[in-house]
């Protein structure tokens, strides 16, 4: 953490000891071991905090981008679906004219003959009409 070495240290315990005497040594090591201590506790404290905001920070981000894709897909089926609709539409009224114009084709159309023409020889000598009354003989 201060990047302290051994050849540091030996220094520190040195000029401790001048500077507090063998009798006060042993209880100035405890009370900087504890502030020791609690500093790092404070400092993992600190740490696991920013940890956990930052995991929920990032889970946020990755709700927000998992909406924007639902929108996303959704704005897509709704524009399928009104085209889809805008189709059903149009061939509902291309089907309606259509029917429109066979109705009015259907009543406008000369009604066909009944009896079709002859074709072949037997349309050029025609057969001599048959008498419907035997007694209008003329012989």
């Amino acid at each position: 953490m201060f990047d302290v070495g051994i050849f540091e240290m030996a220094v520190i315990a040195i000029v401790a000891l001048i500077v507090l005497g063998p009798e006060r040594l042993p209880k100035a090591a405890r009370f900087a071991g504890l502030w020791v201590r609690r500093a790092r506790a404070q400092w993992y404290s600190v740490k696991s905090e920013f940890e956990r905001e930052m995991a929920a920070d990032e889970l946020r981000r990755s709700l927000l981008a998992q909406a924007d894709e639902v929108r996303r897909d959704l704005d897509g089926v709704r524009t399928d679906i009104a085209d889809a609709g805008r189709e059903v539409a149009q061939a509902g009224q291309d089907l309606a004219a259509a029917t429109r114009a066979g109705v009015d084709g259907a009543t406008s159309a000369p009604a066909p003959d009944e009896t079709p023409a002859p074709t072949g020889p037997a349309a050029a000598d025609p057969a001599p009409p048959l008498p419907s009354d035997p007694s209008a003989d003329p012989r």
